[in-house]
Parts: C-alpha cells; sequence; structure tokens
C-alpha cells in the first residue's frame, strides 16, 4: 500500500483557499466520507488536502491549521501516520496515462473495517488514475466506509471519473480563484521587473497564480521571442535545420523545449482561427501565414508522438532533429 507523507501542517494557506478551507472547517465532522477535491494545474489542490488532512487527524487542531507538534502531526512528518494512507499510481510507473491497479484499493479494505481511535483518511490522487476495475472496487468502499473514514480523492478533471464514484463524493473546486486575488498574490511572489508579465503569465498558466509563477521561472520563459526568430528563420531561408535542432538541444533540455513549442503552436492554431492567443507579448502573424490549418494539426500530432518517443528513451537530439525538418518543410 502506497503511502506520502503531508508534507508540513504549519503550511499557510493561499488566499483564495480561505473561504473553502472556512466551509469545511465549519462543517466538520458533518463531511460525509467521501470528498472530491479538484481543479486545474496551478492552484494549489494538493497543498490544500495535504493541510485538511493533517488538520482532520491533529489531535490538538487549531483555527487555520493543525497544531504541527502532537503525536499525529509528528507522524504525519514522517510518513508513519497508522490512520493515513495515500493511494497513486506506482513510483515506477509514473508514465503518461498510469493507472491504479485494483489491488491497491482492495488493500483498502482492511484499513477501513479496522477499529481505532480518531478519524481515518485515505488520499486517491490523481483519482483519474483510477481504471474501470480500481473504480468498481473503489465503489464497496464508498458505500461501506465504516466509522470516521474520510475518502478524498485529487482530481484535474474531475469529469474523467465515473459517474458512479462523482455521485457518492461531495465535490469542491479549488480553482476559483479571483483575478483581483491572484494579481495581488503575484505581485507579492515576483520580482518588481518581472510585474508588467502577470496578466501574460496569467493568461499562459490559465489564470492559475503558483501555475504562474511556475512558467516565469521555467528555463523556456525568456526563451520563447529567440526561439520564434530562428523558427521564422528557417521557414523563411529553408535550410540549416541540423544547426537549429543542435542549438535548441544545447539551449534547453527536451521537455522544457517541446513544452515551449507546444505553448508556441497552440497559439499558431488559436491565431489562424482568429481565438485568443496566450503569448501576447509575441508576433505570430508571420508564422501563422506559412502555414495551413492541416500543417499546423500534423505538427500538433508529431510533437504529441515526440512526447512518447521521449518516454520511450529515444534520444532528444533525433526528436529535434526530424522536428526542424518538419518545420522547415512547410508547404
Amino acid at each position: 500500500m502506497s503511502t506520502n507523507s503531508v508534507d508540513s501542517p504549519e503550511t499557510i494557506l493561499y488566499p483564495w483557499q480561505q473561504a473553502l478551507w472556512k466551509t469545511l472547517t465549519h462543517r466538520f465532522p458533518n463531511l460525509g466520507h467521501g470528498l472530491l477535491f479538484y481543479g486545474k494545474s496551478g492552484c494549489g489542490k494538493h497543498t490544500f488536502v495535504e493541510q485538511f488532512v493533517a488538520w482532520v487527524l491533529c489531535s490538538n487542531k487549531q483555527h487555520d491549521s493543525a497544531c504541527g507538534q502532537c503525536s499525529s502531526c509528528v507522524w504525519l512528518k514522517s510518513d508513519t501516520h497508522p490512520n493515513y494512507v495515500y493511494v497513486s499510481t506506482d513510483e515506477d510507473n509514473k508514465k503518461h496515462n498510469a493507472k491504479i491497479k485494483i489491488e491497491k484499493i482492495r488493500d483498502l479494505l482492511p484499513f477501513v473495517q479496522q477499529t481505532v481511535d480518531g478519524w481515518r483518511v485515505i488520499v486517491i490522487d490523481p483519482a483519474e488514475a483510477l481504471n474501470i476495475a480500481s473504480s468498481n472496487a473503489l465503489l464497496k468502499t464508498l458505500e461501506e466506509p465504516g466509522e470516521r473514514v474520510m475518502i478524498i480523492l485529487i482530481a484535474e478533471h474531475f469529469l474523467k471519473l465515473p459517474a458512479t464514484i462523482r455521485s457518492r463524493m461531495q465535490h469542491f473546486a479549488v480553482d476559483r480563484i479571483d483575478q483581483t486575488v491572484a494579481k495581488h498574490y503575484l505581485q507579492t511572489q515576483i520580482a518588481i521587473d518581472q510585474q508588467q508579465n502577470i496578466d501574460l503569465l496569467l493568461g499562459l498558466a490559465n489564470q492559475m497564480p503558483l501555475k504562474a509563477i511556475e512558467l516565469l521561472n521555467s528555463p523556456w520563459f525568456a526563451q520563447r521571442q529567440n526561439f520564434v526568430n530562428d523558427w521564422q528563420k528557417l521557414v523563411s531561408n529553408k535550410n540549416m535545420p541540423m544547426m537549429l535542432a543542435t542549438k535548441w538541444n544545447k539551449e534547453l533540455n527536451i521537455v522544457d523545449f517541446l513544452q515551449m513549442f507546444e505553448y508556441l503552436l497552440t497559439d499558431i492554431l488559436a491565431f489562424k482561427m482568429q481565438q485568443w492567443v496566450k503569448n501576447s507579448d509575441i508576433d505570430l502573424t508571420a508564422l501563422a501565414e506559412q502555414y495551413r490549418l492541416e500543417d499546423l494539426f500534423s505538427l500538433y500530432d508529431q510533437l504529441t508522438e515526440a512526447k512518447q518517443l521521449l518516454q520511450q528513451n529515444v534520444q532528444s537530439n533525433l526528436i529535434l532533429d526530424e522536428l526542424f525538418v518538419t518545420l522547415m518543410n512547410v508547404s
């Protein structure tokens, strides 16, 4: 059975989480057995759940946090709490679309049926990783969970969960963030010389503040214009694809490069379809004019294939060589 420690009960809640925290702590212990916390990447849902779990299990609850000092809090910090189980995909199988095996859910049965003092908490993350078999096994646990048992699911795309699971959970959105709050938070977290990028970052991050900070700190964020310049030269001059591929293989690791490329490619598609462009500080007009929609969709297919090749340990230089040749050979 997989376990995962809760980082630090004393962590401060993010500003946009205060109302949800108040709702949950005021209603406790009358919350029901199944809770589903969901939201887009960068909303802080994992941090929120970690703190809520610590608070539920804490034997000396404070108003806005676990005490951080009782035996429960100490156990959580050391990943040895007897009343807490964390279920996820196997550590050696973190590939895209990895699933939570049915055995992990079946192994929960003794845990939920035992009689112990205090609350018992199970966290399943990501809930989308439940397959049909493990979802059906979880249904049985949800129907007869035992006393003082809380089963928490964490999801980014909760509609991917089976309706039978969703209907048995209380749903709590963690990504309902007022944009004034989001902007103010970023103003307190990023350097003054980056303040002018707040709207841009929030746009790239789907309005999620933590994702915005992650993007700002990513190696590729400051490289976008340089790459667009090289991309335009490649298309215009029709030469040196290998040289440019080698250059960018040195500039960024392949994961960062493909992430940057995906953001830009998505925006060129959006531009072609007269939709909102996220990279608002970069003029993509010239590139968009070089490609037909079908060319761009083919490029997106190649990008998806490149990600799959990476998981198969194909060398990054081979992936980039092929991509740059495709970029050059636009119709």
